[in-house]
Order: structure tokens, then C-alpha cells, then sequence
């Protein structure tokens, strides 16, 4: 695994650098003053939805979702580009870069160039830098006993892409999943910087329990999920157990398992589709206890009303992960 290979090689020693690899951020946090530091992040991928304008728009918002998630403010972006010129043409990447550049004017962000590469398989994403201050980063580090577990999107991407892949998702839920990826955690962040959130990370490639695990490990709790309160993407449930789960999917589930403690009522449907990889996700953050009853209004004055508390922090038992129904 990368992370292997990352393990291997020696950390950083300089005292600006805040945030680094070793926790399993999402971004790095460098420091230029008392009260102002950069974070720096870069991701792309294979297109996940057919209409290149929306791949676009959607690979845009997975990257600002790093710095988001490290509640930061983007500043600028840059294009990385891999495409097959002569097979696809060059109107399929003037839609695909429409839809990065309408996503970064959205963040409020600005384009300011790119690196553009030949390949038989197109990809796409960004290179972003924001900003933040020191006092104020949320790391995976940062998550306590007793906070809150609060997720900002549904999940269920990685399932209902595969099939669409496979021509057996109806039109609306392919429209409604493109969406979901496509919306930026803008909103979300400024919320979780108004409760003083310190823990959080985007649930992207690894799932939500997948990264559910790195912020476990990196803040030394153990996690507790209420599988019952995880808000899904509509018949991501029902296609799971039609066995429709992308190859990330069982690779998450495999690697999580392990370190987790599930209760023997949830499904395997309902498991897979917690292990499912996502493209663009929400924001899951540990919000402190004390800041419970201002969830709402904090929510509301962000703009963002689509959150859902889906478990709490406890202190470091034998597990990091507890996944497990709670009753009615």
C-alpha cells in the first residue's frame, strides 16, 4: 500500500511545517507568520460520471474538499491535466476545464495556469492552495472524547457510479449522485470553524469508516458509528445488496475490518455501503459537546442544512472502530 511507502520515508523536521503526512491529512499546512499559513494540497482522477463538463466540475470540488476539510479558505488553483488529444478531441477538455473553473470560481478561488500531459486515459483535477490561521487548522489529530461525530453529505457515490457504469441506474439518481459529488464543503467549513471544530477529514477514496480509522488513529480515540443514523444516497442500500460494489469498496472494507467492532444486526449491505469509496464527499468533524445545541443555527448561518450527528468520540478502548446500531 502507499501508505507503506509513506511510512518509509523520514518526516520533515522543519518547525513551519505544521501539518505534514504523517497524520494522514488531507492537505499541508505550512507556516509563514504568527497568524498566517499555507495549505497545500493536489488530487485527480479517472473520469466518474460521463458528461465532461460535470467530471470537471466534480474532480474541482473533490480538491477544494481538501482544504476545506483542514478548515482553510482557497486561494488559487491549478489544472492538471492528462488527455488523449487525438481520440477524444479537444471540445471534451474545453467542458471538462468549464467545469473546474465554474467550481473554483464558486470557492471564490482563482485559476492561474496548469500542467497538461498526453495519456490514452483522460484525467483531471487540481493543484489548490488556501490559507488559514495556525490557531485555528483542523487536523485528523484533533478529534476528543466526548465530541460529536457529525457528517455533511450522504454516501453511497461509489455504488450508484458503478451502476450507472453498468446502464442500471435510472436518470434521476444519476443526476442526483452528480450533484451530491459536485457541491462544494464551502459551506460546510465555515460551519465546522464556527462550532470550533479541531478533528475532521473529507471522506473521499477510503470511505467513511476508512477514514473514519485515520481519524481514530491519528487523535488516539476510538470512534463509535451509529450505522443507523448514516444518511445514504437514495437505492444505494438496495443496489448494494444486488451486489453492486465497486472494486474500492471491497478494498476498503478489507483494510478496515480488521480494526473494528461491528454489531452482528447490520447488514452487509449496509456495511459495504460504509466502506464505500466516495468521490467528493462530505466533511465528517468532531464537534465538541458543549457546542451541541448550536449545530443548528451554525448550520443554518452557513447555509447548509444537510448534516446528520452519526456518532461520538470516546476514549481509546482496544478497537479505534465501533460500528453499531442504535435503538429507537
Amino acid at each position: 500500500m502507499l501508505g507503506d511507502t509513506l511510512a518509509r520515508l523520514p518526516l520533515s523536521t522543519d518547525p513551519r511545517l505544521l501539518v505534514g503526512f504523517g497524520t494522514s491529512d488531507d492537505a499541508a499546512v505550512y507556516q509563514l507568520a504568527n497568524d498566517l499559513a499555507l495549505v497545500q494540497t493536489v488530487d485527480f482522477f479517472t473520469p466518474i460520471v460521463d458528461d465532461p463538463y460535470w467530471f470537471g466540475r466534480i474532480a474541482a470540488a473533490n480538491a477544494l474538499s481538501d482544504v476545506y476539510a483542514m478548515g482553510g479558505t482557497p486561494l488559487t488553483a491549478m489544472n492538471i491535466v492528462c488527455f488523449p488529444e487525438k481520440t477524444l478531441g479537444l471540445e471534451v477538455l474545453d467542458r471538462i476545464l468549464r467545469g473546474g473553473l465554474d467550481a473554483v470560481m464558486e470557492a471564490g478561488a482563482t485559476l492561474v495556469g496548469g500542467h497538461t500531459v498526453s495519456d490514452p486515459e483522460p484525467k483531471y483535477g487540481l493543484a489548490v492552495t488556501g490559507t488559514v490561521d495556525p490557531a485555528a487548522i483542523v487536523t485528523n489529530a484533533g478529534a476528543r472524547p466526548g465530541d460529536l461525530l457529525v457528517l455533511t453529505k450522504p454516501v453511497g457515490t461509489g455504488v450508484l457510479c458503478t451502476a450507472h457504469k453498468r446502464g442500471i441506474l435510472p436518470g434521476e439518481r444519476l443526476e442526483q449522485v452528480t450533484r451530491v459529488m459536485a457541491a462544494l464543503n464551502r459551506a460546510a467549513s465555515v460551519a465546522m470553524r464556527d462550532l470550533g471544530v479541531k478533528g475532521a477529514t473529507d471522506v473521499t477514496g477510503f470511505g467513511l469508516l476508512g477514514h473514519t480509522l485515520e481519524l481514530a488513529r491519528a487523535s488516539r480515540v476510538t470512534l463509535e458509528i451509529h450505522a443507523d443514523k448514516v444518511p445514504l444516497l437514495a437505492d444505494a442500500l438496495e443496489l448494494a445488496d444486488r451486489g453492486v460494489i465497486p472494486g474500492g469498496t471491497k478494498k476498503n472494507r478489507a483494510h478496515v475490518l480488521p480494526h473494528a467492532s461491528v454489531s452482528p444486526g447490520i447488514s452487509e449491505a449496509l456495511l459495504n455501503v460504509l466502506c464505500d469509496a466516495q468521490t467528493s464527499g462530505g466533511l465528517l468533524m468532531a464537534v465538541p459537546l458543549a457546542r451541541q445545541h448550536d449545530l443548528r443555527p451554525a448550520f443554518a448561518r452557513a447555509g447548509h442544512s444537510d448534516y446528520q450527528v452519526i456518532g461520538r468520540v470516546l476514549p481509546r478502548a482496544d478497537t479505534p472502530l465501533v460500528v453499531k446500531l442504535v435503538p429507537a
